[in-house]
């Protein structure tokens, strides 16, 4: 397996360049966004956020956009919205810094499952028809151009965060199981993962108002429509 680590601090990129091998995963450093970017494809990218040239995010938004290429980005930064924005960009998963180099090579071999047995699932059954335009109290969503409305004003959201409401929005009212959403939308079971909850959060954000996603902690969430 070739990683491509993007790391500008040496004394991080060194050892566990060294430390990778010996777990048979090759990794190829780099210490710029200019570089990642410019890099020949890998397997997967190890993304430092804080990056001398380029903000990491950034980095990751590009690659997405470019690559079909599984991300963990590796960061020191604590900030919940620079996680949900990498996560927003395409990030598959993140570490905060210090990690341990066993823990790594155990998220970056989840990962890579993740993303092979996504691409190998054949196409799924034709959907049963629905309504284009679904609209819950003042939320709209039009299915067909992916664009929604609350009160008449358009909502811009990220790709995962449209596919998020959309599960939600299929029963309005009835609860969504924590587990379904994680196998559906990220193709992982780990109860443990904070993605579902960074992208519920950023989600009730955009939406304008907490109450349109209901949380029963441990189970899952349900839409309904905001007093």
């Amino acid at each position: 397996m070739r990683v491509l680590l993007v790391e500008d601090d040496d004394a991080i990129a060194v050892p566990l360049v060294e430390g990778l091998a010996r777990f048979g995963i090759v990794a190829e450093h780099v210490v710029t966004g200019a570089a990642a970017l410019a890099a020949p494809p890998a397997d997967l990218v190890l993304l430092d956020l804080g990056l001398p040239d380029i903000d990491g995010v950034d980095v990751c938004w590009e690659l997405n956009r470019t690559q079909s290429v599984p991300i963990i980005m590796l960061t020191s930064r604590r900030a919940e919205a620079d996680l949900v924005r990498g996560l927003e960009g395409g990030a598959d998963d993140y570490l905060a810094k210090p990690f341990s180099l066993r823990e790594l090579v155990a998220r970056i071999r989840a990962v890579d499952r993740r993303s092979r047995a996504a691409r190998a699932e054949p196409p799924p059954p034709a959907p049963v028809p629905e309504p284009e335009v679904q609209v819950i109290g003042p939320l709209s969503i039009d299915r067909a151009s992916r664009d929604v409305r609350v009160g008449g004003a358009p909502v811009t959201l990220a790709p995962k965060e449209y596919d998020l409401l959309e599960m939600l929005a299929a029963k309005p009212g009835t609860m969504v199981l924590r587990q379904k959403l994680l196998e559906q939308l990220w193709a992982t079971t780990d109860s443990r993962s904070k993605t579902l909850d960074f992208h519920i959060a950023s989600l009730r954000r955009k939406l304008g108002h907490p109450d349109w996603i209901e949380t029963r902690r441990g189970v899952g969430f349900r839409l309904v429509v905001a007093g």
